[in-house]
């Protein structure tokens, strides 16, 4: 799913990476929770590993349907999103710092890759989607310098989906543990900061980073907003150009041939927080 970097450590510098924990890589192995983000104040945030190891649901497919060309799912979790778009022969990448998440999405069909957004990744300025979804828009806990690294990583005019919380206006930065609710009180590794963004929130953010909102949608109790490069080309010509990009069987990742298959973790749930017990 996601990538965390320390409290101290500035994006794109090498620091801790929390989701390797083991509690995390457990669940993904038995494909169950409980398990949650633990703010530093108490209160909990769960994890839907259940959902995020399943295949891709309803919603989930509502969203893929609109990716266009070549897809890069930053922090990928398991790989349910990259597994279904490379089942129906779609170019598509999964980037997550956890190798419990990375095996997970080989086995199921995915190419992914264990690293951290803020890294150097394949084919960057390339990539025609790029996904945020299961709350991953929290990665680093900065999300304006996450959306600036998203520019970077897209091609001019390239589409990304960004799954918020529902109809809220939260701008949340926190710093976090991973935690078994078996035992709320223990932690699981070091604190690592992380963000949580209602849809206003998200819009303000993106119009700063130079972003152009391009529809939101609700599903299945889920929120999404599109966004668009605002110096791309965005025209019905273009749209249909990265469309027939999107359905050609010959089409490729960006350097694909540099995919790795072996990853990381998962993210945490959109939805508000349980009170700590």
């Amino acid at each position: 799913m996601s990538t965390a970097h320390g409290t101290t450590t500035p994006p794109g510098a090498p620091g801790p990476r929390p989701w390797s924990a083991d509690p995390y890589s457990d669940a993904l192995v038995t494909g169950r929770g409980p398990l949650f983000l633990r703010r530093t104040d108490g209160w909990l945030l769960p994890l839907e590993v259940e959902r995020w190891c399943a295949r891709a649901d309803a919603v989930d497919l509502t969203v893929l349907g609109r990716c266009e060309g070549a897809v890069l799912d930053v922090g990928c979790g398991p790989g349910r999103l990259v597994a279904e778009l490379a089942s129906r022969g779609r170019p598509a990448l999964g980037i997550d710092v956890s190798e419990a998440a990375v095996a997970h999405t080989a086995r199921l069909g995915g190419q992914a890759l264990r690293r951290s957004v803020f890294e150097p990744l394949p084919g960057e300025g390339r990539w025609d989607t790029a996904l945020l979804l299961d709350g991953n828009v929290g990665i680093g806990g900065d999300p304006a310098a996450l959306l600036r690294r998203l520019a970077q990583l897209l091609t001019s005019g390239g589409l990304l989906i960004v799954e918020t919380l529902a109809d809220v206006d939260v701008d949340e930065r926190v710093s976090v543990h991973i935690v078994r609710v078996a035992d709320p009180r223990s932690t699981a590794g070091p604190a690592f900061p992380w963000a949580r963004l209602g849809t206003p929130a998200l819009l303000r953010h993106a119009a700063r980073a130079g972003w152009r909102r391009e529809g939101q949608w609700s599903a299945g109790g889920r929120s999404f907003v599109a966004l668009r490069n605002r110096d791309g080309r965005d025209g019905p010509d273009d749209r249909d150009d990265r469309n027939s990009r999107s359905t050609s069987s010959a089409a490729e990742p960006p350097n694909s041939t540099a995919v790795i298959n072996s990853q990381r973790a998962r993210k945490p749930s959109p939805e508000s927080p349980l009170a700590n017990r």
